[in-house]
């Protein structure tokens, strides 16, 4: 196993423990680093539409959580204008964006095996395996939001049995009931570690927000990338991949 500061014509693969997961992970990040800020870009002017169109004013919602002064027995996040509409076209978006996080993954590995990157490679989830990344995207969405109706804190707990999901589906061409499964028995087995580079990857990914707030559209990709270095830690790195044209 090679260490992942070594970068040669193979690829770097890190150890299973969430130290060199991680370590490895910011070298890949370091190395897309702008097409996982046009990712984010993207998905971000497709928030804007979706606020436009559902005419929920975002800003004005979170002033009346702060006026609200923590008394919550009055206010429901229901009854805001356009919200339940936000909310179906949110997690709409956030569907059919998900090849286009697979496309990121796409471009980590080219980079981590030093093939040439051309942009067209972040939209091959549209063009590879498209119909079970959606259906992943909805069943994985699904799962974490039930996980947030308790508390919202079980969802860090579920969140480490969905992280290898995406590459299975690029990598493996499986189908999404296939990478559910295979995500959840490899990553039960190594939960501690899958929890721990879980959460530091999300504690980076929102790193964005606590610092700068517009820093979100730096950083929230990251969590992409630590989906491969999982893979690559416990699957091995993955195969060159040719996709449809």
């Amino acid at each position: 196993m090679s260490d992942f500061n070594e970068f040669d014509q193979q690829g770097s693969v890190p150890s299973r423990d969430t130290g060199s997961i991680i370590s490895h992970a910011f070298e890949m990040y370091k190395g897309v680093f702008l097409y996982a800020i046009v990712a984010m870009i993207i998905y971000l002017i497709g928030g804007f539409l979706i606020q436009t169109i559902s005419g929920f004013n975002s800003a004005s919602f979170a002033e009346e959580i702060r006026d609200a002064g923590g008394d919550f027995t009055d206010f429901s996040y229901w009854n805001a204008p356009g919200f339940s509409t936000y909310l179906t076209l949110s997690g709409l978006l956030n569907i059919l964006l998900a090849p286009l996080y697979v496309g990121l993954i796409f471009i980590v590995n080219k980079f981590n095996t030093k093939n040439t990157i051309e942009f067209s490679d972040l939209f091959v989830g549209y063009r590879q395996n498209f119909v079970n990344i959606l259906v992943y995207s909805l069943l994985s969405g699904i799962l974490s939001t039930i996980s947030m109706w308790f508390c919202f804190f079980p969802f860090f707990f579920v969140f480490p049995l969905l992280m290898l999901g995406y590459p299975i589906l690029l990598f493996e061409n499986a189908s999404a009931t296939e990478a559910l499964g295979k995500s959840y028995n490899i990553a039960k087995e190594n939960y501690g570690t899958f929890l721990g580079a879980t959460f530091l990857g999300l504690l980076i990914s929102f790193a964005g927000i606590i610092l700068c707030g517009i820093g979100i559209i730096a950083t929230a990709p990251f969590i992409m990338v630590v989906m491969y270095s999982l893979y690559c830690a416990f699957l091995g790195k993955p195969r060159q991949i040719l996709y449809k044209q």
